[in-house]
């Protein structure tokens, strides 16, 4: 029997992704663990957070099939085009960190009563105490 879907946040693949010295092992664990009980989602957020690691949205479909990551009916290409404008944003200088995908993420997993697998629980328990939080 499966548990409840889990909606994976971006801070996870990108350690994932980067292999991140700090977090790699856990993430990866974690996500695999996770993998074998329930079924993972990502939303289009998620997706443009984690495009800005790949050159080609090719690329990123193959980092993240369908057949682990399910995704709602939503423009995902949309998402992708996000990232990259994200980008050009940084590096005009841009220096805000929107808290917009944080909420996003947050309030899509708390509506579809998904578990959130991520690393920041604090700020996503702040906000939406009542949502089960996966985090180290």
């Amino acid at each position: 029997m499966k548990l409840t879907d889990v909606l994976v946040d971006s801070n996870i693949l990108l350690d994932i992704f980067t292999e991140d010295e700090t977090w790699f092992d856990w993430s990866a664990n974690k996500l695999s663990e996770i993998a074998n009980e329930a079924i993972l989602y990502i939303n289009p957020i998620i997706y443009a957070e984690i495009s800005v690691r790949f050159e080609t949205i090719e690329e990123l479909e193959q980092a993240i099939p369908n057949e682990i990551f399910r995704r709602h009916a939503l423009p995902w290409e949309a998402g992708f085009l996000a990232g990259k404008c994200f980008i050009k944003y940084k590096k005009r200088g841009g220096v805000r960190n929107s808290p917009l995908p944080d909420f996003y993420i947050g309030a899509h997993a708390a509506i579809k009563k998904m578990r959130l697998l991520t690393r920041d629980k604090h700020r996503y328990s702040t906000y939406f105490p009542k949502l089960e939080i996966i985090a180290p």
